[in-house]
Parts: C-alpha cells; sequence; structure tokens
C-alpha cells in the first residue's frame, strides 16, 4: 500500500511529535505501534492503525489482538501498509525498526536519529541502530 504525503506533511508530524512528547506512554493509547501510524497519519490522513486503537491496555492483549487478525506482531501489521527499504535511503518521517531489550520497536526517523516512545516520552536513537526502514 502506498501513502501520499500531504503538501504540508512537515508541519504536521512535527505538530504530532510535540503532543506525543507530552503524553505518557500507555499501551494501546501511545505505544510504539500507535505512536508510528500517528505520524503516518499526521504525515498523510490514513490511520492504518485505527481498528486497533483503544482495543487493548497490555501487550499481550495488544498481540492477542494482531494474532486475531492475522499478523504475527506490530512490526508485521507496519509492514502490511509501507514498503521496506534500504536504511540508505531512509527520509525524514519514514518508521524505523529498532532493537529494543524488549523486542523490536518502531519509531519514527528524524534525520539521523530515529524518535522512539520511553516510559519518560519521546527519545531519540541513532538512525544506524535501526535494522529496517519502512517508507512512509
Amino acid at each position: 500500500m502506498t501513502f501520499t504525503r500531504l503538501p504540508d506533511w512537515r508541519k504536521h508530524l512535527l505538530a504530532y511529535l510535540q503532543q506525543t512528547a507530552r503524553t505518557p506512554f500507555e499501551e494501546g493509547l501511545n505505544d510504539c505501534a500507535l505512536f508510528v501510524a500517528g505520524g503516518v497519519l499526521a504525515m498523510t490522513g490514513h490511520d492504518f492503525a485505527a481498528p486497533y486503537r483503544g482495543q487493548y491496555s497490555t501487550t499481550v492483549g495488544g498481540m492477542r489482538l494482531l494474532r486475531d487478525n492475522g499478523f504475527a506482531d506490530h512490526i508485521a501489521l507496519a509492514k502490511s501498509h509501507l514498503p521496506t527499504k534500504p536504511l540508505a535511503f531512509a527520509n525524514v518521517g519514514d518508521a524505523a525498526v529498532m532493537p529494543s531489550s524488549d523486542g523490536p520497536a518502531l519509531g519514527i526517523v528524524q534525520g539521523p536519529n530515529v524518535y522512539v516512545l520511553a516510559p519518560s516520552g519521546l527519545a531519540h536513537l541513532p538512525l544506524t541502530n535501526a535494522t529496517e526502514i519502512l517508507g512512509v
């Protein structure tokens, strides 16, 4: 599936990141999968995670919901909507699959860094840590 970025997508993405920075991490409302889907929504007007928002409150519940809908995990959901591309071609706003102590996480590319959700709010990690890039 290909999404087209809005003409003023940068403004919308910045506003989304500013809002998210003030929103605490919460499964089903503001977790890494919904964070990236929200970025895509801000840039394109399309929310590929709409059926999942608010439908779970734990990681286990979210994984069960995804599996019930044919996805192995949140990465598979994102990959079903966003094409994989080489790390060298990562652009601002693309999604990045990032390693974490809890398994793979999703973040949003911002130049040489990737914004990720952390319990304390938004954090950034080096883009070179990404294992995959999903183009928006």
